[in-house]
């Protein structure tokens, strides 16, 4: 008997951290918030044709329709995302490319040197007039 309820004591620390990101996360709620209201808004449009071809046919040419499916999908795994604890990856995907457009700059062969030049000047408090670009010369 002991076994079962290991396990079942097992099982109860595995859900703890998704019920307590339920009950305590609003963004979570709020997502799901979200997703019900546009899956509501959709079976409302959807139910008021004649049939499963006149629903088939809203979904593929009504631009509010997919709008709202768009909306309940977003909002879906936003919410899923969020009871698994993922996080947003926005801000380490901004610096990359902001790495990237730099490293681009400064070793691009036409104005790189130009560009270099002029940043360490900048940095060691000499001149502040910009590089010259090839459009100058």
């Amino acid at each position: 008997m002991a076994k079962g309820k290991d396990k079942l004591f097992d099982g109860v620390d595995t859900v703890r951290p998704y019920v307590d990101r339920a009950l305590h996360d609003e963004e979570l709620r709020d997502s799901l918030r979200e997703a019900f209201a546009a899956a509501r808004e959709i079976y409302g449009d959807l139910t008021a044709g004649n049939g499963v071809g006149m629903a088939a046919s809203k979904v593929a040419s009504d631009k509010d329709i997919q709008e709202n499916l768009r909306k309940a999908i977003d909002e879906l795994r936003h919410a899923a995302d969020r009871l698994q604890g993922k996080e947003s990856h926005a801000a380490r995907n901004r610096m990359l490319l902001l790495a990237g457009i730099a490293a681009g700059v400064l070793f691009n062969p036409v104005t790189g040197p130009a560009t270099r030049k002029w940043l360490l000047d900048l940095i060691e408090g000499g001149e502040h007039e910009p590089p010259a670009t090839a459009d100058d010369v």
